[in-house]
């Protein structure tokens, strides 16, 4: 029976999400601090981590960080819709994924049976995974920003120069990077991809150029490092900027010289890698700032490829919603046909801060949720069918199954002022007068819908 810790620190909330997954066969212990749950994760097993992404003693990122140290397990975060932005950066610091509050049981469930059934890559003698295949699907966008792109692209992917490439999280940099490769003379040797945001100042070094057995206390065995195993290929380090400085030395020496130097060894190594870097902030300041090596800087930057934002690329929102509409359906074994116009413009309008990863989460949850062949606005979160409140907001639901507390049906605080009043008169309306209900729907506290009462004037 597979063992999940669940790290949060509301005792009833707790309480209700164990009770749910024992109920599905798992065995679940609880911690209500961060401290609480690493030092359980410290005295037993566990197959997988449940957290809350606000603790009382950490936040999500920190615990993160630290459960790495001591496991490779998978963590997934539960998140409120503002702290969006930092869950996807813990995606990329190694977070198997993260879901929304409140929870939906059917989408947690699911969540945790593909972080469970997660396998590890295999592993050849020496310790070091063998290159998985990058069998992917890229979708060319339409808009003029990814004409551009794969123009780009098609200029680039022959040569052998190194490319930055820059943009926000979740904006498709490693889809860029594996197109690069797949059109290179590479193409038939290693795609490997390395998060450098997850690699910690002692393990870095080992990681990309790999150990000789002995070289510190559990060097059992001799380590082929990343730079060997991608030899002939292309090695793609994202957010290379958290590249600690004193790595960032020996990887200058690796692009310059062509070669490695084990841990703990004194001969060097010759590989042919090809380097694409990726980022989400400015290298140039960093740089200034001293936390990025000038000359790392423009060694890598042999060419440089800026991928825009999901919201300032049109029409595109649509074709990659569609795309991966398909891709869950398959996975959820649904047949959902596509959005009705309700939902149709509230993707198209929301401003998507998670970019392509926000996006594929939502879509994969409407998928999961469809009562019809077409996802709805009732399907679609709260913060995103009321992004733009002329999409009548009376119509505006989540769907939820019952045994699940109710959840926002619209976030008073993501509208303007002007719509505010039209927006509390409709849901004391709809809850026929009940103040207290009314305010939790709203996502406000009871003194909050008072002062807005009083404000506006409404007599109840």
């Amino acid at each position: 029976m597979p063992r999940i810790l669940l790290i949060d620190d509301d005792p009833s909330f707790c309480l209700m999400l164990k009770s749910f997954l024992r109920r599905q066969q798992y065995e679940v212990e609880t911690a209500y601090s961060a401290n609480d749950g690493l030092r359980q994760l410290k005295a037993g097993a566990f197959d997988l981590i449940l957290t809350d992404f606000r603790l009382p003693d950490k936040d999500g990122l920190e615990l993160l960080s630290q459960v790495r140290v001591l496991s490779d397990m998978p963590v997934i975060l539960m998140t409120h819709y503002g702290d969006i932005r930092t869950a996807v950066k813990a995606i990329k610091m190694g977070a198997f994924e993260y879901i929304t509050k409140p929870i939906n049981p059917d989408e947690t469930l699911l969540v945790i049976q593909n972080a469970l059934r997660r396998k590890s890559p295999v592993a050849t003698e020496d310790g070091t995974p063998e290159p998985v295949s990058c069998g992917f699907k890229f979708v060319q966008g339409q808009s003029l920003q990814a004409h551009q792109i794969e123009e780009v692209i098609t200029l680039i992917a022959p040569t052998s120069m190194s490319v930055i490439i820059e943009g926000e999280s979740g904006t498709g940099k490693e889809y860029v990077a594996r197109m690069i490769h797949e059109r290179s003379k590479r193409q038939n040797k290693p795609f490997l991809a390395i998060d450098c945001g997850a690699l910690s100042k002692e393990l870095a070094g080992s990681e990309l150029f790999g150990y000789v057995k002995g070289a510190f206390t559990g060097a059992m065995q001799d380590k082929r490092g990343q730079f060997e195993a991608a030899d002939g290929g292309t090695l793609f380090l994202d957010e290379i900027g958290n590249l600690p400085y004193e790595v960032q030395v020996k990887l200058l020496r690796a692009l310059q010289e062509r070669t490695v130097k084990k841990l703990g060894s004194t001969t060097d190594i010759d590989v042919d890698v090809r380097v694409l870097a990726a980022t989400n902030e400015d290298l140039v300041q960093a740089v200034a700032r001293g936390d990025f090596r000038e000359d790392l800087y423009h060694r890598l930057n042999e060419f440089r490829i800026l991928v825009p934002p999901l919201r300032e690329r049109g029409g595109d929102v649509l074709l990659f919603a569609t795309h991966f509409m398909q891709q869950a359906n398959h996975e959820l074994e649904r047949n959902v046909q596509g959005f009705d116009a309700g939902a149709d413009q509230a993707l198209r309008e929301y401003s998507w801060p998670g970019n392509l990863r926000e996006l594929k989460n939502v879509v994969r949850r409407a998928v999961l949720l469809a009562k019809s062949a077409e996802v709805t606005l009732q399907e679609l979160p709260a913060e995103i069918a009321s992004y733009n409140y002329n999409l009548d907001a009376a119509t505006i639901a989540l769907a939820a199954p019952a045994a699940v507390a109710p959840v926002p049906l619209m976030d008073l605080r993501s509208v303007t002022e002007q719509n505010e009043k039209e927006m509390i008169v409709h849901m004391l309306e709809k809850v026929r007068y009940n103040k207290s209900k009314a305010a939790r729907l709203l996502n406000i506290d009871r003194k909050t819908l008072y002062n807005k009462l009083k404000q506006y004037k409404i007599e109840v």
